[in-house]
């Protein structure tokens, strides 16, 4: 039971391993049909032709997923998660008509569900076409930690534990170590809730390591969503669950569907806890203490039911606040009429944001093509860049920079670039360089609001703690 984690799933029939593989292709097939015959029998559409783009939508996001499950085998879905994140970022918004649609005429939502679609045949096209075989070096074939590697995980999750402790109720920390600190801590929690849910999903995993990875994620979910800030812990879920299904091709509902449950009353009662809690000269919470922790979700939980009875549902909102489409339409709406295309001003960015501050004293801030997007639409101001950042993922960015030629060349690049790395890291043991990249970037795969170069350089810092860092010490310790 305490066997490390490899490339390959336990020994299991091939009989079963197909009962599970239909059982999850049957249970995702559902899913979609469901959702397509949901908003078919009741919608507030009152243009037949964007309940039909919002089905092709659902229906191309689905596919990757339902052929991987389809097909049966264990490599990780990085870019099935990927497309999938297009039903709640695009395809319900426009579904379930959001709330900022009633802004835009019909035709520019048409054009904006167009390009969505397009989008999603070009990166379709692009990873399916692809070729690409497993790499043969040490980096994809060798184990970094090939021994005590059980030991590690848990250390690795005990210490994000700590750290969220730390980080969230104490100022131990200094500012200037935040960052990194952040960086590695989160990085080793990320591949050891990963690894250890998919070795449970596997069936492998030991009852007293399933107790302890169980009270320690919600453990930190516990502390993290205490900033009101629900994507860290909802993040952290999102991802063990992940590495459950990739493992045993199995879903976790039991645990799923209430903590569903309780993130959407929680989501429900966030607007009025932030109106209590989040002071505007401190851009942000005023924190509670750890001890006072259950009176405060108490008083969580009471706010979220008593908003339940709102004309506006709680699956509404939810649906709202994940949504790009909104932002999809804004862009399409101003551009290049009354607004320029950016010409590709915000992925010049992308290549300064890998030099290291220490070095580049006055380097743009991470967000900063959020921020210059956000204001060549009249969404931001520069004082308020200082507080907040915005939403607006790899597609508005796109076209605001190239317009529909930019969908394209974006659904394209992630297609390329998914494929690349997957097939790459398709035969490497789960703690070989490779397989810690590949698990880093399923966590990166659900992460649609950002733009290109935070993307790839929160993913890059990501990686130097998590593969760098480990295969340097390895090779100057002589591992």
């Amino acid at each position: 039971m305490s066997q490390p984690p490899g490339v390959s799933p336990p020994a299991v029939p091939v009989s079963e391993n197909q009962r599970r593989s239909h059982q999850l292709f049957r249970l995702g097939l559902g899913a979609a049909l469901a959702t397509a015959a949901y908003y078919v029998i009741k919608n507030d559409i009152a243009d037949p032709l964007h309940l039909y783009l919002g089905l092709v939508i659902v229906g191309l996001a689905f596919l990757p997923a339902l052929r991987w499950a389809r097909e049966g085998n264990f490599q990780f879905p990085v870019f099935e998660v990927f497309m999938l994140t297009m039903v709640t970022t695009y395809a319900l918004p426009l579904l379930n008509g959001h709330s900022q649609l009633s802004l835009y005429d019909s035709g520019t939502i048409s054009t904006a569900g167009l390009l969505v679609i397009v989008h999603q045949i070009a990166a379709l096209v692009t990873y399916y076409s692809t070729p690409a075989r497993p790499g043969r070096g040490g980096f994809w074939t060798e184990e970094l930690i090939s021994t005590h590697s059980l030991r590690f995980l848990r250390g690795g999750v005990v210490l994000c534990t700590v750290y969220t402790y730390v980080s969230q109720f104490t100022g131990l920390i200094p500012n200037d170590l935040a960052g990194v600190l952040r960086a590695v801590l989160f990085g080793v929690g990320i591949v050891s809730s990963f690894v250890l849910a998919r070795m449970w999903g596997q069936g492998i995993l030991a009852r007293g390591d399933k107790v302890m990875l169980a009270v320690l994620m919600f453990a930190q979910i516990y502390m993290s969503l205490s900033s009101l800030v629900m994507i860290s812990g909802m993040s952290t879920l999102l991802l063990a669950v992940l590495g459950y299904i990739s493992g045993g091709r199995k879903v976790p509902l039991l645990l799923l569907v209430p903590a569903l449950l309780l993130f959407a009353v929680l989501h429900n009662g966030k607007s009025a806890m932030r109106l209590r809690y989040w002071s505007e000269d401190k851009g942000g919470q005023e924190q509670v203490t750890f001890t006072d922790l259950p009176a405060f979700y108490s008083e969580w939980v009471s706010a979220g039911l008593a908003g339940g009875g709102e004309q506006t549902t709680t699956t509404s909102k939810i649906i709202d606040r994940a949504s790009l489409f909104h932002i999809v339409c804004l862009v399409v709406s101003r551009t290049p009429d009354p607004l320029d295309y950016l010409y590709g001003q915000t992925y010049t960015y992308i290549p300064g944001q890998f030099v290291p501050r220490f070095f580049w004293p006055d380097k743009p801030v991470g967000h900063i093509a959020t921020n210059v997007i956000g204001m060549h639409y009249g969404m931001i101001d520069q004082e308020s860049t200082l507080k907040t950042t915005i939403a607006i993922g790899l597609l508005a960015e796109a076209y605001a920079n190239f317009g529909l030629l930019g969908g394209i060349f974006i659904g394209a690049f992630m297609g390329f670039f998914l494929r690349k790395t997957t097939g790459l890291a398709a035969n490497s043991p789960m703690l070989s360089p490779g397989g810690l990249l590949l698990v880093v970037l399923m966590a990166w795969s659900f992460q649609t609001e950002f733009t290109l170069s935070i993307w790839l350089s929160s993913l890059f810092q990501a990686l130097v703690a998590v593969v760098v860092l480990p295969l340097a010490l390895r090779r100057l310790l002589g591992g």
